[in-house]
């Protein structure tokens, strides 16, 4: 048995010379954001046990902002907070892809 749940893997890379990565579209900022969310939720919790994380480049830096849900190996980008919510509440907390962000 896996030690989590779920787990939530956010590229917060960025690239020093500029180019395309998620680091460019406030990748940080929403993964705190998430973590946050989860906690207030109490999906943290041993007992749910969703843990998200910061990841380097995840190698979809056109696609991006991405985060992985593991082990489901779905792929998702996002926009702002509304989009992290969905997935929150849909994926995370009732087992339904998130069609719309799915990459």
């Amino acid at each position: 048995m896996s030690h989590f749940h779920k787990h939530v893997f956010f590229c917060t890379n960025q690239r020093e010379d500029g180019s395309a990565c998620c680091g460019n579209h406030g990748a940080q900022r929403l993964r705190d954001y998430a973590k946050d969310r989860v906690k207030a939720l109490g999906l943290s919790t041993e007992k749910n046990r969703i843990r998200i994380n910061s990841a380097g480049c995840m190698d979809h830096c056109n696609e991006g902002p991405v985060l992985v849900v593991y082990p489901d190996g779905v792929w998702y980008t996002y926009v702002d907070e509304s989009d992290i919510d969905e997935i929150i509440e849909e994926h995370l907390k009732n087992g339904r892809v998130v069609e719309r962000l799915k990459i």
